[in-house]
């Protein structure tokens, strides 16, 4: 297996894409809206938050386990190349691991930055472009704080993975504002928002995990967003349009699903990339990681009105129709509670240390 000594991120090249058709639409009405998204907008204007003090930067991370995972959550674990390697070598492999995860994060963070200020300029609807612009704002700070977590924690970051970039370029090359929200706040941001919660859930790394669970915290309320928007709209569209939208949904569930195979890091360690695939396409637990990616996905779809035999089919195969039952509301509820509660102990911890700090001062004198 391959080393490397350098800890230099990668630097990306520069990606243009062409947007055909995408005319700024001014709204003259300025009488009210739409009382769920101007509540939405409430939210999204007082929960604003500061990554340099809600994030406690001084924590180390092992690089060898940045994110304090078992054995068990390894992608690898149970192969014969696993079985084959000592430690150091497994250390590499979660640290590559968690750096490919941590850079397509960002990557898709950027991709939402550019998405939210196009829908601000393209959406007919006034109150929407209102919340658009305080999303625009929220995904500015994901850009900060993964590119932060990657360069002064984990020092290396991979180039997009070619399916993120895929689905990036069809979200903003498309001219119809609808097709943005979906691609990226019901298809991207809720994909997203799943594997935030399974880091926030497993994790023992600190650091790592209140930074997913403050941005989950946010990304919640941009796929409320998305749902909000797209429900009032799909079902005035005719059913020739909302196949068209079906059939691109399915291409990018399955481009998704297949994006997490992480082959760019065993191509990078020198590992044996058919086998490493082969591994992966036949673990129990990958694939109950992979089901458990689509559980923002496929009830979100249900609620917007895209559940015709398309996608109810695609889902089927992928073995996550059940999740359109999950309830959407109930689970932007549970990411704001998880957060509300880590910020309501992490400001009971920096009360605790300022009242020591204080009596010692007292003492001293």
């Amino acid at each position: 297996m391959k080393t490397h000594s350098s800890t230099e991120p990668q630097k990306a090249a520069r990606w243009s894409i062409a947007s055909p058709g995408t005319d700024a639409v001014f709204h003259w009405d300025y009488d009210g809206g739409r009382n769920r998204l101007l509540a939405l907008y409430e939210k999204g204007k007082t929960k604003q938050w500061d990554a340099n003090t809600r994030l406690d930067w001084s924590q180390d991370v092992d690089p060898e386990n940045p994110l304090g995972f078992p054995d068990e959550y390894v992608v690898l674990y149970g192969s014969a190349i696993w079985e084959r390697m000592d430690a150091k070598e497994r250390g590499l492999v979660r640290r590559h691991l968690d750096c490919w995860r941590f850079s397509q994060f960002l990557h898709g963070e950027q991709g939402a930055l550019v998405c939210a200020s196009r829908i601000v300029q393209v959406v007919p609807d006034l109150d929407a472009k209102f919340y658009a612009a305080t999303q625009v704002f929220d995904e500015a700070r994901h850009v900060e704080v993964f590119s932060r977590y990657l360069r002064e924690k984990l020092h290396i970051i991979y180039p997009i993975n070619p399916n993120l970039q895929t689905l990036l370029g069809q979200a903003l090359g498309d001219a119809r504002w609808d097709m943005t929200y979906l691609a990226m706040q019901v298809l991207i941001e809720g994909l997203a928002l799943a594997a935030f919660g399974l880091i926030r859930d497993l994790a023992t790394e600190p650091l790592g995990r209140s930074l997913t669970a403050y941005v989950m915290q946010d990304e919640a309320r941009h796929v409320a967003f998305g749902r909000l928007a797209l429900k009032d709209l799909y079902p005035r569209l005719t059913e020739k349009e909302r196949d068209e939208r079906e059939e691109f949904a399915v291409e990018a569930c399955y481009l998704m699903r297949d994006r997490f195979l992480g082959q760019e890091v065993f191509e990078k360690l020198g590992l044996d990339v058919p086998a490493c695939a082969e591994h992966m396409r036949t673990s129990e637990i990958m694939q109950q990681y992979q089901r458990m990616l689509f559980t923002r996905i496929v009830p979100t779809l249900k609620d917007i009105g895209l559940w015709g035999p398309r996608l109810r089919s695609a889902f089927a195969d992928m073995g996550v129709l059940e999740f359109g039952e999950l309830d959407t509301r109930e689970q932007g509820q549970a990411d704001e509670d998880v957060a509300l509660e880590m910020e309501r102990l992490r400001e009971a911890r920096d009360a605790y240390v300022a009242g020591v700090s204080a009596q010692s001062q007292e003492a001293a004198y």
